[in-house]
């Protein structure tokens, strides 16, 4: 079987250490193209990875024929991006959060159906280990029926992450759209209704910028979630913890207590009522600072070998979208937003 060609679409700091060394590390993959409209950026990766650099994904697109495209650029280029892909037969990969509107993830959920190719979005937080053994757990039902939650996803801020630093995109509304909660918040929402097996019917959420100076975007958010089996919970995305990252989740069940990423060696911790205490070490949450591999891309690429509809699908990703959206439609109104 000849290798995916495949073609990154933005050379920032999510394809730095995640999208382009995890492609190179698979065996079924050829890395064919890079596009930055700063061309340095795409040449650097050209040159260790081979294939050719580009500054316009349009131009990539004309020139190149690719099975498939990450979209890694600012938010307000996913769904044009993604679109114009599928329109070209590839399949796509695209970084959280798959769009801005509801209407924008349809056209791509769309796009992706007319040009018979799959569009996967990159939910990182269902694929690591924690998580996988966590649901797990509940699936098996030694906890009984979940009852309440908490789960946080929460850091310094881009200007750590960023290749840009303080100049980065993420601070500029008109680019990023949306701050903390789309960086973070959305990962969250993605992976609390994979965890619980649930969809959200309810949000109230403040949504804020607190503390980042210069910028429109939110900075923090503390959302109140109502799930449609009843179950509640708070989610919470911060841009502001300078003390360092936390993306943990705490279950409260009939019969105990799941804790998720509270505890440096014991990434799971199941406390049951009897007094039994169960600690799983199972590899550790991917942070920003400690980059393991995401899984993100193989998942990606199983599925265009197998032609299997990726899990982490258009659809899937739309539904955690619009629990952000949700978030910030109830900051503006003052309202509790159903879905």
């Amino acid at each position: 079987m000849s290798k995916i060609k495949v073609a990154v679409v933005g050379c920032g700091s999510i394809s730095k250490h995640r999208h382009i060394p995890e492609y190179g590390w698979n065996p079924n993959v050829e890395l064919v193209a890079f596009v930055d409209p700063i061309i340095e950026r795409a040449e650097h990766y050209a040159k260790t990875y081979g294939g050719k650099a580009y500054s316009s994904y349009a131009e990539m697109l004309k020139q190149e024929k690719v099975d498939a495209v990450s979209v890694c650029t600012p938010n307000f280029l996913h769904a044009e991006v993604s679109i114009a892909a599928a329109n070209a037969g590839a399949h796509v990969l695209v970084e959280k959060p798959m769009a801005s509107t509801a209407e924008e993830a349809e056209a791509m959920i769309a796009a992706a159906k007319k040009n018979g190719v799959f569009l996967m979005v990159g939910h990182n937080q269902r694929l690591m280990p924690p998580h996988v053994k966590a649901k797990e757990i509940l699936d098996s039902g030694k906890l009984g029926k979940v009852l309440t939650f908490r789960t946080s996803f929460g850091h310094p801020g881009p200007e750590g992450w960023s290749v840009d630093g303080r100049e980065s995109w993420f601070f500029r509304k008109e680019e990023a759209i949306m701050g903390a909660m789309g960086d973070l918040g959305v990962h969250k929402s993605d992976l609390i209704r994979w965890l619980l097996s649930d969809e959200v019917s309810e949000v109230a959420a403040f949504v804020g910028t607190l503390h980042k100076e210069g910028t429109q975007v939110d900075d923090n958010a503390t959302c109140v979630l109502r799930m449609k089996s009843g179950i509640i919970g708070s989610l919470v995305a911060s841009w502001t913890y300078y003390k360092g990252e936390d993306n943990s989740t705490v279950l409260w069940c009939e019969n105990g207590v799941m804790k998720i990423g509270t505890h440096p060696e014991d990434q799971v911790i199941v406390e049951l009522r009897d007094g039994t205490v169960e600690r799983y070490k199972v590899g550790a949450i991917a942070t920003n600072e400690k980059q393991t591999s995401s899984g993100v891309i193989d998942e990606f690429v199983a599925s265009i070998l197998s032609g299997k509809e990726p899990r982490i699908s258009g659809e899937e990703g739309m539904r955690s979208l619009n629990v952000i959206l949700a978030a910030f439609e109830s900051q503006a109104t003052g309202k509790i937003v159903s879905l």
